[in-house]
């Protein structure tokens, strides 16, 4: 009896022992394992468990892979430079004394992960009152910067193809914007350069999205590094504005044959000529926006206030962007 009342004892002990064991003594690598697996919302309720989670499940190593799956694509050096400036906005002194401010974040991120905001908010020393620690929340991080997009609180620069969302006056084109993110309905709001038809554009998905590929002021004239490569066939996109007063957009075509060529690649020596011809296949052949010529040796902006100005070229060397313009194509050709 004594022998089974003592292995009574221990495995009541043992129980005892396991019930009280915590996600915090798992090995270190089986816990990084177990918050890696997380999804946002999981890594976000699992911070509101303890402060040690909490320092855990905010570093920057296990939100940059949920950055790259669900924003790299849109997500570029424009908007990272945004970014800071944003983070240098909230972090003004002034700005620190104001209590609407101070909780701002807090209340963004609530939204999404409401029990992180237990822990974010502590009591006063004198009045009792609700104040905001910074230390609790890494503005300043990948986390920060997620929460920020997903929330729809930050604004950030982008591309919009087909702006207006398939206007024919710009087919084929893709054009700067500062972009809001709406979490209930996956689409963006956009706002546009106040020069042109609209500001605003609302129910934009995310295939009509991408990160700038270059790092050019929508404003300023991108300087061509492949005009002496151009042959017939290859695939570009040019800058056109239509006054000097509007922004660029980027707008598709293709290398095409000079006028005085047949097209036979045997005898074809449009690569060698100064001059180079674009096409712009969406339009007729009678249209007077189908053909324009550049100076491949000296190419500027060229152009004039009816038919607008042509900037800079790049050509396309990846298939997946080449791709993304054939999807747009348009089901007729435009007038």
């Amino acid at each position: 009896m004594k022998a089974k009342l003592g292995s009574s004892e221990n495995q009541t002990e043992d129980r005892n022992t396991t019930s009280s064991s915590s996600l915090l003594d798992l090995p270190e690598l089986t816990l990084e394992c177990i918050l890696d697996r997380l999804s946002p919302a999981g890594l976000c309720a699992m911070a509101g468990v303890c402060s040690s989670l909490r320092d855990r499940c905010t570093s920057d190593h296990l939100w940059e892979k949920h950055m790259k799956q669900k924003w790299g694509k849109v997500i570029g050096d424009s908007a990272y430079r945004e970014w800071q400036w944003h983070i240098a906005l909230k972090m003004r002194p002034r700005n620190l004394l104001d209590r609407t401010n101070q909780t701002s974040f807090i209340g963004s991120v609530s939204k999404i992960c409401p029990f992180l905001s237990r822990f974010c908010l502590k009591p006063g020393a004198e009045n009792g009152e609700n104040q905001l620690r910074k230390s609790d929340l890494p503005v300043d991080s990948i986390m920060g910067r997620y929460l920020a997009l997903e929330t729809g609180e930050f604004w950030f620069p982008a591309q919009v193809y087909n702006r207006e969302n398939g206007h024919a006056g710009f087919m084929l084109s893709c054009y700067d914007a500062k972009l809001s993110y709406d979490s209930k309905t996956d689409t963006f709001q956009a706002r546009y350069s106040p020069h042109g038809r609209r500001t605003t554009e609302e129910n934009i998905s995310w295939d009509r999205l991408r990160a700038p590929p270059v790092d050019t002021c929508s404003y300023d004239l991108h300087i061509s590094d492949s005009l002496v490569d151009l042959k017939p066939g290859d695939h570009i996109e040019i800058q056109w504005r239509k006054t000097k007063e509007f922004p660029y957009g980027w707008w598709y075509g293709v290398v095409g044959h000079m006028e005085s060529c047949d097209g036979n690649e045997n005898h074809c020596h449009c690569q060698y000529t100064d001059t180079v011809m674009l096409e712009f296949k969406q339009y007729p052949t009678s249209s007077r926006w189908r053909k324009t010529a550049i100076n491949r040796k000296d190419h500027r902006e060229v152009g004039n206030e009816t038919d607008g100005f042509y900037g800079g070229i790049r050509k396309l060397y990846k298939e997946e962007e080449i791709s993304m313009w054939k999807r747009l194509w348009p089901n007729q050709v435009l007038d």
